[in-house]
């Protein structure tokens, strides 16, 4: 995989200072990078454009991070979601898994733990990805083959 398609993610954090160190460790390391500040701003950024995975803070200014959750999963379910917590709690760490999160890290989060772990997700998305077209190609073939079966023939086209 070529540096230019490595992974488009969004970070969306209140605190602008974890948005750019986070942001520019990515950046560097081939990443895509779009921010939000808030659920509101990443709901439409996620509307317009595509995100492979998002990192989403616990704690936003207008909703919490695990309600954000369902949201990004209606906009693209294949997106895959990481919650980053400043506020580390079991009850956190549930309520994140049974929201959708893919991922859960505690800040201040070391920057390698971080890389491997976005790995480690878009490598479950592109495992999943070719697994669908896989099946939807076996579907496709499985069909021609009982339409050959029973006789079916294309229509003349004029």
């Amino acid at each position: 995989m070529s540096e230019v398609d490595k992974g488009r993610i969004i970070v969306i954090d209140d605190d602008d200072g974890i948005r750019q160190v986070v942001s520019t460790a990515l950046s560097n390391k081939g990443y895509m990078i779009a921010t939000a500040s808030n659920g509101k701003e990443a709901i439409q950024k996620s509307q317009t454009n595509f995100y492979d995975l998002a990192l989403i803070d616990i704690r936003l200014p207008d909703m919490d991070g695990t309600n954000l959750l369902p949201a990004m999963m209606k906009i693209n379910p294949e997106k895959r979601k990481i919650i980053l917590t400043g506020y580390p709690a079991l009850q956190n760490a549930i309520d994140a898994v049974n929201m959708g999160a893919d991922g859960y890290l505690v800040k201040p989060v070391d920057i390698d733990v971080l890389l491997r772990t976005i790995e480690q997700e878009l490598e479950k998305r592109r495992e999943a990805k070719e697994y669908s077209q896989t099946k939807v190609a076996e579907y496709v073939e499985t069909r021609i083959r009982e339409m050959d079966a029973k006789g079916y023939k294309k229509p003349e086209t004029e």
